[in-house]
């Protein structure tokens, strides 16, 4: 497995889990209740914060691992890899669009701020997990 292809797996196993993690503990706060009364700002900016931390130790670990396997082609990447880069980019940022679009919408209908919030989160969430299963289809498959 390449460089590359071993950051986006690091990525998406952070992104899962922390979108996984930020749910169940929205509605454990929610109790039951509202969402819209949930104190969802600590719990947005935490999980976003641990879950870069995160990718980025699985990131190095993994890195020191495959380093110790091969040491020859540890950091290296090729036009290949950037092709995929390109395609996975292109596809996370119809994501991104498609929840700004979503978030223009809700502020159109003066929504609360948590749903305006959670779409912007959940977007990029998106962005993120579904350009990484791009990129790791790419790499398994090929660029067509």
């Amino acid at each position: 497995m390449v460089y590359e292809e071993r950051n986006i797996w690091a990525s998406l196993i952070a992104s899962v889990v922390g979108v996984s993690v930020y749910v169940i503990l929205v509605l454990q706060q929610a109790g039951g209740g509202p969402l819209t009364d949930v104190d969802w700002v600590p719990l947005m900016l935490w999980t976003i914060g641990g879950s870069i931390v995160a990718a980025i130790v699985i990131s190095i670990v993994w890195g020191i691992l495959a380093g110790m396997r091969d040491p020859d082609g540890v950091g290296t990447s090729d036009q290949r890899d950037r092709d995929i880069s390109a395609m996975s980019g292109r596809v996370g940022q119809a994501f991104t669009v498609i929840a700004g679009l979503g978030v223009i919408v809700l502020c159109a209908f003066q929504a609360d701020w948590f749903w305006i919030a959670n779409c912007m989160f959940f977007g990029f969430a998106a962005s993120s997990i579904i350009g990484g299963i791009a990129s790791v289809i790419a790499y398994r498959r090929g660029l067509v």
